[in-house]
């Protein structure tokens, strides 16, 4: 497939923008894909829980974004490793990557990772090297994108991790119509990303590290 070309570059204020709804440039919707689809994000202790989740997951699994807070230089190999290690295959996310069944995609280090609709598929938009909500890759930013444009097909999970990125985003799946959970504080190696998201109403429950991916499966039915 012939890649396409990013134009704008997401800022902090263009997020702001297309986080509450506003149209995005460049993008056209032709239809609406019924998919399902599997986000997570994870920051301290993350790259071993992603692990454990990961590796339950069948080869024929929705396809699977993950954030995870991790500098440029290690996202590509923290995916090649994960990818021979897990059923599905594992890549870093390049800009038009398709979302397609029996795939998990690495939001690369240092650039904003969303998801769009585009010609009736789910496709990564990468652009944007700010920090939003902290960080970048954010999870604010990719939720609040599957929340605009994947709605009630999406599942999500915010594992381990310091602070308080994906609690909006996540809210805001929720709102549209996402199952959305958070792991437990007694698996967790740091409780600040899934405790913020449950107290803010957008995961509906506290899941143990070993039952997440089972969790995840079966909000998908």
């Amino acid at each position: 497939m012939k890649r396409r070309e990013y134009s704008p570059e997401l800022t902090p204020a263009r997020y702001a923008q297309t986080a509450h709804g506003a149209s995005t440039p460049g993008v056209q919707l032709t239809a609406e894909s019924t998919a399902k689809i599997i986000v997570i994000g994870a920051s301290t202790g993350g790259t071993e829980a992603i692990r454990k989740v990961i590796e339950k997951f069948p080869e024929t699994t929705p396809g699977t974004i993950i954030v995870q807070h991790m500098p440029a230089s290690f996202t590509k190999m923290f995916s090649e490793r994960l990818n021979q290690l897990c059923p599905m295959e594992v890549k870093e996310a390049e800009h038009g990557d398709r979302i397609r069944n029996g795939l998990i995609l690495i939001a690369p280090g240092g650039k904003q990772l969303e998801i769009i609709r585009s010609e009736g598929f789910y496709e990564v938009r990468l652009g944007g090297t700010e920090k939003i909500s902290g960080h970048c890759p954010s999870v604010d930013v990719m939720m609040h994108s599957v929340a605009k444009y994947v709605g009630a097909n999406a599942v999500a999970a915010i594992l381990t991790g310091m602070g308080q990125d994906g609690a909006e985003g996540m809210l805001a799946m929720r709102q549209a119509g996402a199952r959305c959970i958070s792991q437990d504080e007694a698996s967790s190696v740091v409780f600040g990303m899934p405790r913020v998201a449950y107290e803010k109403g957008g995961a509906e429950r506290l899941v143990p590290l070993d039952n997440v991916a089972t969790s995840l499966l079966n909000l998908l039915a």
